[in-house]
């Protein structure tokens, strides 16, 4: 049975891959579970933590061949702003609610959801639906790319540190919370 057991981030490897996984965004957050790419190829993905894979990633097998990891298109939509302000209140109002977005050239794409487009559209934004690969920004607390390879190089660190662990608000919070004027306030 092969087994991938490292990530080259994308843009840090050239050889030819042996073969290519095609994976929705969900699918591209993970630890151990087989896979099969579009040319046949069966494989365990067995990392030592869950790892966000990005589209142009490729998963190292033991014997050195790479898969690579493409985005599956999903169903987006793509909101332009009339102009720079505008475009800051779109990102507010996004980033208040804790989604996910994508910059694409002069757009933000987030996962599709009519409440969310009913909301922008409110605040003139223009939003157009599409189909495309979905690969969000990596989150405030992200690291730099770098190869997820615990084989490559030492070091100490927990990949939660990566923003790869979502964050839910709640009474299972380990930290503080006032909501009095209805905005989250980190303590």
């Amino acid at each position: 049975m092969l087994r991938a057991f490292a990530v080259k981030a994308a843009g840090s490897w050239k050889q030819k891959e042996l073969d290519t996984v095609v994976l929705n965004f969900d699918d591209r957050h993970r630890r151990r579970v087989m896979m099969r790419g579009v040319g046949g190829t069966e494989f365990l993905l067995d990392l030592e933590e869950a790892v966000a894979l990005r589209g142009g990633d490729a998963l190292v097998l033991q014997d050195g061949r790479l898969i690579e990891v493409v985005g599956a298109p999903e169903p987006l939509a793509e909101i332009r702003a009339v102009d720079t302000r505008h475009a800051m209140q779109i990102a507010w109002h996004l980033g208040n609610r804790h989604l996910p977005v994508q910059f694409a050239g002069s757009g933000i794409r987030i996962r599709h959801d009519h409440v969310i487009e009913e909301m922008l559209i409110g605040l003139g934004a223009k939003v157009t639906n599409i189909d495309a690969p979905f690969d969000p920004e990596g989150g405030a607390y992200a690291k730099a790319p770098h190869s997820h390879s615990h084989d490559d190089h030492p070091h100490d660190h927990n990949h939660d540190d990566h923003g790869h662990a979502e964050h839910v608000h709640g009474p299972e919070c380990n930290h503080g919370h006032d909501h009095h004027d209805g905005h989250h306030k980190h303590k």
